[in-house]
This record gives structure tokens, C-alpha cells and sequence, in this order.
């Protein structure tokens, strides 16, 4: 099931949107959303996507937060975090809790294929 299989997970359904358009445009399979972290880990349990695009700042258990949970239950998680704030700290701290990569939102459709090709292809 995993492969070319995207889980969204961002507070703003108008983000998740815009992603998803632009990965199924691409030929990735858009299997599920999530609003929050917390969401984002029983989705990931439930549906193992071949990649997780997160979100940093969210209610209820932020993105780094999620993303160290997703790869507590599965070392093989491949995730990529998206975020409005391109901090240095940010992205390093998603990186050591298992982000494969960085995206700065506003999004850049090339920047968000280009990502997910590099990890997923």
C-alpha cells in the first residue's frame, strides 16, 4: 500500500488543499488528513503511507512532536515537514526527530515534487 500514498497533516484545510492538488496532479495518491498531530499519529497507524507531509505549528501535538510518535511506532516513517517559519532551530529539530526534509511554506509547487520525488520518488 505505502509507495506513492501521501498522508496531509496541517491545521489549515486550505493548505491541506493546495497540497493535495498539487501531489495528485503529480501522481501521488492522497490517502488521508489529519488536523493535528495527535490525529496524524492514529492515521498513520491506520493507514501506513508511503510518506507524511507535516505541518510544524498545530494544535494539540505539534508536528515535531507527531513526527518523533511516528517514528517511535515505525522506524521507517518517511516524513517531510512544512512550516511558515524557516528557522534554523525548527528545522533542525525536525530533522533530528526524523524529517527527511523541509518545506517553507508559502508552498513552491516545484520545491514540494522535488521533495517528495527525492524521498518517496
Amino acid at each position: 500500500m505505502a509507495g506513492k500514498t501521501v498522508l496531509l497533516v496541517d491545521d489549515a484545510a486550505v493548505m491541506r488543499m493546495m497540497l493535495k492538488k498539487i501531489l495528485t496532479e503529480n501522481g501521488y495518491d492522497v490517502v488521508g488528513e489529519a488536523e493535528n498531530g495527535q490525529k496524524a499519529v492514529e492515521q498513520y497507524k491506520t493507514l501506513s503511507p508511503g510518506l507524511v507531509m507535516m505541518d510544524i505549528t498545530m494544535p494539540e501535538m505539534n508536528g515535531i512532536e507527531a513526527t518523533r510518535a511516528i517514528k517511535a511506532a515505525d522506524a521507517n516513517a518517511t516524513i517531510v515537514m512544512c512550516s511558515a517559519m524557516g528557522q534554523q532551530s525548527m528545522v533542525i529539530e525536525a530533522i533530528q526527530a526524523g524529517a527527511k526534509d523541509f518545506i517553507v511554506k508559502p508552498f513552491q509547487q516545484e520545491r514540494v515534487v522535488d521533495a517528495v520525488k527525492k524521498v518517496i520518488g
